[in-house]
């Protein structure tokens, strides 16, 4: 019996999910993942030749205690299935994981998704409190000043 080709259940398991997607190419899946927090996680699927590999951006580079945001994140990777927080060249933050192809079922996927979508989501005000606490309180300040409105800094009315 031939196994079935990962794209197919990866096609599958989007279209089942109503996630909205698109394909740069034949082997990469770009879907977007709606949140509560981060309200959108951008991901990457990549079919290699051996493995699934999915690649999600979550923050860019920390203006503040960059040391103590990878503490968190190295400190975080102990706990999560099938991915792991990772920085490029540039210091952005992503979470990143693989799956050998064989391995590769409409389970594994949500399991790998949901796992994306949950840590992203939930370590995001974490994250931004530790990288950019001084952007929050400079963003604060601008909107009082402005009379803006506060509702999407709420969270972080305690940094100020």
């Amino acid at each position: 019996m031939a196994a079935v080709d990962p794209r197919i259940i990866i096609e599958e398991f989007f279209d089942s999910h109503d996630l909205e997607y698109e394909k740069a190419d034949d082997n990469t899946f770009l879907v977007t993942l709606p949140g509560e927090k981060k309200l959108q996680t951008h991901c990457a699927l990549i079919v290699g030749d051996y493995t699934l590999s999915i690649n999600a951006f979550v923050i860019r580079k920390p203006d503040d205690n960059a040391a103590a945001v990878h503490a968190w994140c190295l400190t975080k990777n102990a706990s999560l299935y099938g991915i792991s927080f990772a920085t490029n060249d540039v210091g952005d933050i992503f979470l990143v994981g693989r799956l050998p192809l064989v391995a590769v079922s409409d389970r594994e996927i949500d399991r790998l998704v949901g796992a994306v979508l949950q840590i992203s989501d939930s370590s995001f005000n974490p994250l931004l409190e530790l990288g950019f606490a001084n952007a929050i309180r400079r963003e604060w300040a601008w909107r009082v000043s402005r009379g803006e409105s506060l509702a999407n800094l709420d969270a972080f009315k305690h940094l100020v």
